[in-house]
């Protein structure tokens, strides 16, 4: 959208990204018994799925979520009201749920030890993903490594379904 203001054309500021501490590790949900050829699409942004998260999850005032998302107020309760929107949509007019896209950077990386599974939280790890792997990072437990990169909740790591067992790669 471009802004003319006394005969200038200006561009509005592109914006910030939100603060976000948690990546799914689920992104699609559907009605079972229905193909995806029949169903339509309702998609939540991860911003949107941190709000809900913040919010109704931990349970925390909507200037302390703001705060931790790094957004004013009013800018969180339109994300909260557009979440929820989309989640009741999509589980009442029985669409299918897809999380993804938005305009988001990862607070902070949660690591784990790959020899001894002792997670801790390494503040504000911004190298991109080639920097990343070639960071050489040891374990406070047992000071070795090597070390992975976890996004979302230690209390809830993702578990590989009984039928994916030893076919593919591991979710991580």
């Amino acid at each position: 959208m471009l802004i003319i203001t006394h005969g200038v054309i200006r561009l509005p500021k592109p914006p910030k990204p939100r603060s976000v501490a948690f990546f799914p590790y689920v992104r699609y949900f559907k009605p079972a018994g229905v193909p995806m050829a029949e169903l339509e699409e309702e998609v939540l942004t991860v911003e949107e799925i941190e709000a809900l998260r913040l919010k109704d999850l931990e349970g925390l005032d909507q200037d302390t979520c703001a705060e931790k998302m790094g957004i004013s107020q009013s800018t969180f309760q339109r994300m909260l009201a557009s979440a929820r929107y989309k989640l009741v949509r999509g589980l009442v007019e029985g669409r299918a749920i897809r999380i993804g896209g938005g305009n988001y950077e990862l607070a902070g990386d949660r690591l784990r030890c790959l020899g001894c599974g002792a997670e801790w939280e390494e503040g504000g790890v911004k190298a991109d993903k080639e920097e990343r792997e070639t960071q050489t990072v040891s374990c406070p437990k047992c000071g070795r490594g090597p070390v992975a990169v976890v996004l979302g909740h230690a209390s809830q790591p993702p578990v590989t379904p009984p039928w994916r067992r030893g076919y593919g790669p591991r979710w991580r």
